[in-house]
């Protein structure tokens, strides 16, 4: 019998070659995965956010049956795009409150529901921000961060998606958090 990850390879590739029998026996391959991959993403919430992990993980399946013309190379690209459509949805839903926070469309709150949290997470907006500024500064870094941090991939399958070599993933992951802690320790210490 074949490893699941070759599975995993094969049906994305018949997928990509528009065979619809592949994603429905694809599904149940990666949807523990992907949980996984929710619930990493989850951890780094705060307690008490509205988005649960299985939500999580229906947005990033929605987004990504839609992109019929996705070209997956592999188990490792397919992983990092879900990565990637996760971080994206937590940053948007983290904005869209802040937003709310601010005033738009703003409610009375009772103390009993003001006592129940649902307060974006500043550090991941935060986070992200950075992320950005890394990106212009050099694009293959902050996929390094976003395939490590977010997608848990290791140093092996971020090389293998970035199609470069492990010592240039290892540099570049170094350089990246020194960079990013820096970035968000100005950020808080400036308001930046």
């Amino acid at each position: 019998m074949e490893p699941v990850s070759h599975q995993v390879t094969q049906l994305l590739q018949a997928w990509t070659d528009g065979n619809p029998a592949a994603l429905d026996r694809l599904t149940p391959l990666v949807y523990e995965e992907l949980h996984r991959l929710a619930r990493r993403h989850m951890a780094h919430e705060r307690p008490g956010h509205t988005l649960q992990t299985t939500a999580l993980v229906n947005e990033a399946y929605l987004e990504l049956v839609d992109s019929v013309h996705a070209n997956w190379r592999n188990r490792a690209h397919f992983f990092a795009v879900c990565a990637h459509v996760m971080r994206r949805i937590l940053v948007d839903w983290a904005r869209a409150r802040q937003v709310f926070k601010r005033g738009g469309r703003a409610r009375f709150v009772g103390l009993e529901e003001a006592l129940v949290t649902d307060e974006p997470d500043p550090g991941l907006v935060a986070l992200d921000d950075a992320l950005r500024s890394l990106a212009e500064l050099d694009e293959r870094k902050a996929r390094v961060v976003e395939l490590r941090f977010f997608g848990g991939l290791t140093i092996e399958e971020v090389a293998a998606v970035l199609k470069v070599a492990e010592e240039t993933v290892q540099r570049d992951w170094k350089f990246a958090k020194s960079w990013l802690r820096r970035a968000l320790t100005m950020e808080k210490s400036y308001g930046v």
